[in-house]
C-alpha cells in the first residue's frame, strides 16, 4: 500500500477518491431524500453533449461538460418544477439529446485523440492535477452552498409545501439543488464516468439512510461509504489490471445487494 503512494498517478487517484466522496456524500444524500436519482442520471448522461462540443471546438472536455451540464440542469429545472409528476419523459428527452449531440460532434471532429472511454466509464488513475483543482473548486462550491442554505434545503427535502407556506423560496432551492447535481456530475465523471455516475451518487446515500437519524449523519455516512467503495475499487482495479470505474461501481453494488438482502430478511 505504501509503495503505491510513491506513484504520482496513484496519489492523484487517492485525492480524487476523497474529493468525489465529499460531493457524493452531500449531494447524493439530497438526491436520495428528494427522490431525484433519475434526474441526476439525466444530467450526467446529457453532459456528454458538452464533451462532444468541447472536442469539436478544441476546448477542455471538462469545461464543455460543466457548461453543458449546467445548462441542461437549468432547462430540466424550468421544465419540471411545476410538472414533477411528468418528469420521466422530460428526463428521457434531455438524456437522449445530450448523448446525441455528443456523438454527432465527436463524429464531426477530424482526428480527435481524446480518450472518450475515460469520460464514459471513468479512469480514476488518469486524473490529472488540473482535474483535481476543478474537483476541489466544485466541492467547495457545494459545501458552501449547502452550509449557507442547510435549513432551507432540509425543509425542501422533507416537506416542500410546508416550506413554501413558511415563505421559503422553494423554486430557487429546487434550481439550486439541480445545479449542485450538475456540479457533482463534473466532480464524479473522471472517477467513474458519466455512464456510472448515477450509481455512485445514490448507492452510498441509500445505504447510509438506513443507519441515519438525521440528514447530516446520512451525509457523513454516505461520504465514508463512498470513500470506502472508491478506494477498494481503486486498489482492486490496480492489482487485477481492470477498469477502475467499473470496479468501483461493482464494489458499491455488491455491498448494496448484501445490505438489501439483510434488510429484507429482517
Amino acid at each position: 500500500m505504501i509503495d503505491l503512494l510513491s506513484y504520482p498517478f496513484m496519489q492523484n487517484a487517492f485525492i480524487s477518491a476523497f474529493l468525489v466522496s465529499i460531493c457524493a456524500g452531500i449531494v447524493g444524500s439530497l438526491i436520495v431524500v428528494n427522490r431525484m436519482v433519475f434526474l441526476a442520471g439525466g444530467v450526467a448522461h446529457s453532459s456528454y453533449g458538452g464533451i462532444g462540443l468541447a472536442i469539436y471546438f478544441g476546448l477542455l472536455p471538462l469545461l464543455g461538460a460543466t457548461l453543458f451540464a449546467t445548462l441542461i440542469a437549468l432547462i430540466i429545472a424550468f421544465l419540471s418544477y411545476k410538472n414533477k409528476e411528468r418528469i420521466d419523459p422530460i428526463m428521457g428527452a434531455m438524456w437522449a439529446f445530450g448523448m446525441a449531440v455528443g456523438i454527432i460532434f465527436t463524429d464531426l471532429t477530424p482526428g480527435y485523440n481524446v480518450d472518450l472511454m475515460s469520460y464514459l466509464f471513468g479512469s480514476i488513475i488518469s486524473v490529472s492535477k488540473n482535474d483535481l483543482y476543478i474537483m476541489f473548486i466544485f466541492d467547495m462550491a457545494i459545501f458552501l452552498l449547502v452550509s449557507f442554505y442547510h435549513k432551507e434545503l432540509l425543509a425542501l427535502s422533507f416537506d416542500s409545501e410546508f416550506a413554501k407556506l413558511r415563505g421559503i423560496k422553494v423554486k430557487f432551492l429546487y434550481y439550486l439543488l439541480v445545479i449542485m447535481i450538475s456540479f457533482s456530475v463534473i466532480v464524479t465523471i473522471r472517477a467513474v464516468g458519466l455512464i456510472l455516475v448515477i450509481a455512485l451518487m445514490s448507492i452510498p446515500a441509500y445505504i447510509a439512510e438506513g443507519f441515519s437519524s438525521s440528514i447530516y449523519k446520512m451525509m457523513l455516512y454516505s461520504f465514508l461509504l463512498t470513500l470506502l467503495f472508491t478506494i477498494v475499487g481503486l486498489l482492486l482495479s490496480y492489482y487485477f489490471d481492470i477498469s477502475s470505474g467499473a470496479t468501483i461501481i461493482l464494489t458499491a453494488t455488491l455491498i448494496f445487494f448484501i445490505y438489501s438482502i439483510v434488510k429484507t430478511a429482517k
